[in-house]
Protein backbone atom coordinates (compact mmCIF):
# COMPACT_ATOMS: atom_id res chain seq x y z
CA UNK A 1 0.00 0.00 0.00
CA UNK A 2 2.82 2.35 0.45
CA UNK A 3 4.59 1.75 -2.85
CA UNK A 4 1.12 2.63 -4.47
CA UNK A 5 0.91 6.12 -2.48
CA UNK A 6 4.70 6.55 -3.16
CA UNK A 7 3.96 5.81 -7.13
CA UNK A 8 0.93 8.45 -6.79
CA UNK A 9 2.54 11.13 -5.33
CA UNK A 10 5.50 11.25 -8.02
CA UNK A 11 2.56 11.12 -10.84
CA UNK A 12 1.30 14.01 -9.45
CA UNK A 13 4.32 15.85 -9.21
CA UNK A 14 4.77 15.28 -12.30
CA UNK A 15 1.76 16.21 -13.71
CA UNK A 16 2.56 19.89 -11.69
CA UNK A 17 6.04 19.75 -13.75
CA UNK A 18 4.28 19.56 -16.98
CA UNK A 19 1.56 21.74 -15.91
CA UNK A 20 1.39 24.18 -19.51
CA UNK A 21 0.63 28.21 -18.45
CA UNK A 22 0.52 30.70 -22.01
CA UNK A 23 2.20 33.85 -21.70
CA UNK A 24 1.41 36.66 -23.76
CA UNK A 25 4.50 38.57 -24.35
CA UNK A 26 5.58 41.98 -25.25
CA UNK A 27 9.27 44.08 -25.75
CA UNK A 28 10.10 46.81 -23.98
CA UNK A 29 13.76 48.24 -24.75
CA UNK A 30 15.04 45.16 -26.64
CA UNK A 31 13.89 42.80 -24.00
CA UNK A 32 11.12 40.17 -23.99
CA UNK A 33 8.41 40.02 -20.93
CA UNK A 34 5.51 38.17 -20.48
CA UNK A 35 1.97 38.44 -18.89
CA UNK A 36 0.01 35.58 -17.93
CA UNK A 37 -2.51 34.92 -20.92
CA UNK A 38 -5.90 34.82 -19.25
CA UNK A 39 -5.04 38.29 -17.57
CA UNK A 40 -5.44 40.26 -21.12
CA UNK A 41 -8.19 41.75 -21.39
CA UNK A 42 -8.00 42.98 -25.03
CA UNK A 43 -4.69 44.86 -27.05
CA UNK A 44 -4.89 48.32 -28.56
CA UNK A 45 -2.74 50.19 -30.74
CA UNK A 46 -1.84 53.75 -29.01
CA UNK A 47 -4.06 56.75 -28.65
CA UNK A 48 -4.18 59.63 -27.21
CA UNK A 49 -5.19 59.61 -22.99
CA UNK A 50 -6.64 62.38 -20.94
CA UNK A 51 -4.39 63.48 -18.43
CA UNK A 52 -4.69 63.15 -14.86
CA UNK A 53 -2.91 66.24 -12.89
CA UNK A 54 -0.12 65.70 -10.42
CA UNK A 55 0.58 61.79 -11.73
CA UNK A 56 3.95 60.53 -11.98
CA UNK A 57 5.38 60.44 -15.31
CA UNK A 58 4.49 56.82 -16.07
CA UNK A 59 1.19 57.05 -15.09
CA UNK A 60 0.15 58.40 -18.67
CA UNK A 61 -3.31 59.00 -17.87
CA UNK A 62 -6.69 57.23 -18.25
CA UNK A 63 -8.85 56.08 -21.65
CA UNK A 64 -12.62 55.46 -21.69
CA UNK A 65 -13.32 51.45 -22.50
CA UNK A 66 -16.48 50.52 -22.89
CA UNK A 67 -17.94 53.03 -20.21
CA UNK A 68 -14.76 51.86 -18.02
CA UNK A 69 -11.96 54.21 -16.89
CA UNK A 70 -8.97 52.22 -17.34
CA UNK A 71 -5.63 54.21 -15.79
CA UNK A 72 -2.37 53.81 -18.46
CA UNK A 73 0.79 53.04 -17.27
CA UNK A 74 3.90 53.39 -19.54
CA UNK A 75 6.55 50.49 -18.46
CA UNK A 76 9.33 52.11 -20.21
CA UNK A 77 9.02 54.92 -17.89
CA UNK A 78 7.78 53.13 -15.06
CA UNK A 79 11.21 50.83 -14.95
CA UNK A 80 13.30 54.01 -15.78
CA UNK A 81 14.46 52.57 -19.18
CA UNK A 82 15.31 55.15 -21.90
CA UNK A 83 12.21 57.13 -23.36
CA UNK A 84 11.24 56.05 -26.73
CA UNK A 85 8.50 57.50 -29.41
CA UNK A 86 5.68 55.99 -29.57
CA UNK A 87 5.30 54.36 -33.09
CA UNK A 88 2.55 52.18 -35.19
CA UNK A 89 4.06 49.17 -33.09
CA UNK A 90 3.23 50.82 -29.53
CA UNK A 91 0.65 49.10 -27.95
CA UNK A 92 -1.41 49.38 -25.04
CA UNK A 93 -2.24 45.81 -23.28
CA UNK A 94 -5.42 45.75 -21.34
CA UNK A 95 -4.94 43.67 -18.37
CA UNK A 96 -7.20 42.43 -15.47
CA UNK A 97 -5.38 42.89 -12.20
CA UNK A 98 -6.36 41.43 -8.82
CA UNK A 99 -6.15 43.63 -6.25
CA UNK A 100 -5.49 43.20 -2.68
CA UNK A 101 -8.63 42.44 -1.59
CA UNK A 102 -9.39 40.17 -4.73
CA UNK A 103 -11.27 42.18 -6.37
CA UNK A 104 -10.83 43.02 -10.37
CA UNK A 105 -9.35 45.97 -11.64
CA UNK A 106 -8.56 46.96 -15.22
CA UNK A 107 -5.46 48.97 -16.08
CA UNK A 108 -3.70 49.51 -19.34
CA UNK A 109 0.02 48.95 -19.74
CA UNK A 110 1.63 50.62 -23.16
CA UNK A 111 4.93 48.68 -23.94
CA UNK A 112 7.00 48.83 -27.78
CA UNK A 113 5.09 46.57 -29.21
CA UNK A 114 3.60 42.59 -28.77
CA UNK A 115 5.93 39.40 -29.93
CA UNK A 116 3.96 36.31 -28.92
CA UNK A 117 2.31 33.63 -27.07
CA UNK A 118 4.13 30.98 -25.05
CA UNK A 119 3.06 27.71 -23.73
CA UNK A 120 5.79 27.19 -21.33
CA UNK A 121 5.66 24.20 -18.97
CA UNK A 122 6.02 24.81 -15.00
CA UNK A 123 9.51 22.74 -14.75
CA UNK A 124 11.05 25.67 -17.01
CA UNK A 125 9.68 28.55 -14.81
CA UNK A 126 12.40 29.78 -12.13
CA UNK A 127 12.44 31.83 -9.61
CA UNK A 128 14.04 35.44 -10.39
CA UNK A 129 17.19 35.60 -8.84
CA UNK A 130 18.49 38.16 -5.93
CA UNK A 131 20.65 40.40 -7.42
CA UNK A 132 21.15 42.22 -4.05
CA UNK A 133 20.07 45.56 -3.33
CA UNK A 134 21.39 46.94 -6.38
CA UNK A 135 18.81 45.87 -8.71
CA UNK A 136 15.11 45.91 -8.07
CA UNK A 137 13.07 42.28 -9.26
CA UNK A 138 10.30 42.98 -6.82
CA UNK A 139 7.65 42.58 -9.76
CA UNK A 140 9.17 39.85 -11.26
CA UNK A 141 7.43 36.32 -11.10
CA UNK A 142 9.60 34.19 -12.56
CA UNK A 143 12.05 33.04 -15.91
CA UNK A 144 11.44 30.84 -18.00
CA UNK A 145 13.34 29.07 -20.44
CA UNK A 146 11.51 29.19 -23.60
CA UNK A 147 13.00 28.53 -27.56
CA UNK A 148 16.39 29.13 -26.34
CA UNK A 149 16.09 32.19 -24.67
CA UNK A 150 15.27 33.63 -21.23
CA UNK A 151 11.67 35.20 -20.80
CA UNK A 152 11.18 37.24 -17.61
CA UNK A 153 7.51 36.51 -16.22
CA UNK A 154 6.10 39.81 -14.58
CA UNK A 155 4.07 39.81 -11.29
CA UNK A 156 1.46 41.95 -12.98
CA UNK A 157 -0.94 41.83 -9.20
CA UNK A 158 2.01 43.27 -7.38
CA UNK A 159 3.26 45.43 -10.17
CA UNK A 160 0.48 47.36 -10.58
CA UNK A 161 -1.20 47.40 -7.05
CA UNK A 162 1.78 48.68 -5.37
CA UNK A 163 1.61 52.25 -3.30
CA UNK A 164 2.58 54.00 -6.25
CA UNK A 165 0.22 52.80 -8.82
CA UNK A 166 -2.51 52.55 -6.16
CA UNK A 167 -4.74 55.06 -8.70
CA UNK A 168 -8.40 55.74 -6.91
CA UNK A 169 -11.12 54.04 -9.10
CA UNK A 170 -13.03 56.30 -11.38
CA UNK A 171 -16.47 56.04 -12.53
CA UNK A 172 -18.98 58.00 -15.46
CA UNK A 173 -21.15 58.45 -12.53
CA UNK A 174 -19.24 60.35 -10.01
Amino acid sequence: MAEAAEILEDEIENVEEDTISEFLTFMLCGEEYGVDILRVQEIKGWDEVTSIPNMPDYIRGVINLRGTIVPIIDLRRRFDLEFLEYSATTVVIVLRILTKGHSDRIMGIVVDGVSEVYQVKKSNMKVAPEFGGSVDTEFVKSVASVEEKMLVILDIDHMLNSKELAVPDVSLDD
